[in-house]
C-alpha cells in the first residue's frame, strides 16, 4: 500500500466514525441497545475520533484537506472534545439539545468532505 493510499484509508476511517456521530439511529442501536452488527461504545468512538485525528489533524496537507475542511473539521473537534470530556453515557445526553448540535457539526463535517456512507 503506499503512503497516498494508507492516507486515503485513514481518513475513510475516520470520516465513518463521524458518520457514526452524527446518526442517532446507530448510536441508538449501538451506543445503547448494543443491537449489531456493528460493536463500539460511545467511549470507542471518541477514542478513536482523536487517535485517527491526531495524524490528520497535524498533517492536513499531507491528507489533501482543504483549508476550508480544516476549519470545519478544528471547529468539530474543538465542541467535540469539550462535550466528550463532560460526557461519559450517552442514555443520559442522546436526546439533548447539546448532542444535537454536535450531530449537526458532525453532518456539517461529512457535507464538506462529500462524504457518502457505503
Amino acid at each position: 500500500m503506499t503512503n497516498r493510499e494508507e492516507k486515503n484509508c485513514i481518513l475513510s476511517d475516520f470520516l465513518r466514525i463521524i458518520s457514526h456521530i452524527s446518526d442517532n439511529e446507530y448510536q441508538k442501536r449501538i451506543w445503547i441497545l448494543n443491537k449489531g452488527p456493528e460493536c463500539q461504545a460511545f467511549d470507542d468512538a471518541v477514542c478513536d475520533f482523536f487517535d485517527l485525528g491526531e495524524c490528520i489533524f497535524e498533517d492536513y496537507v499531507g491528507y489533501k484537506i482543504t483549508h476550508k475542511q480544516q476549519q470545519i473539521l478544528n471547529q468539530f473537534r474543538n465542541e467535540f472534545e469539550k462535550f466528550s470530556d463532560d460526557h461519559d453515557f450517552p442514555e443520559e445526553f442522546i436526546d439533548t439539545p447539546e448532542w444535537a448540535k454536535i450531530m449537526d457539526m458532525a453532518k456539517e463535517v461529512l457535507k464538506a468532505f462529500d462524504y457518502k456512507k457505503n
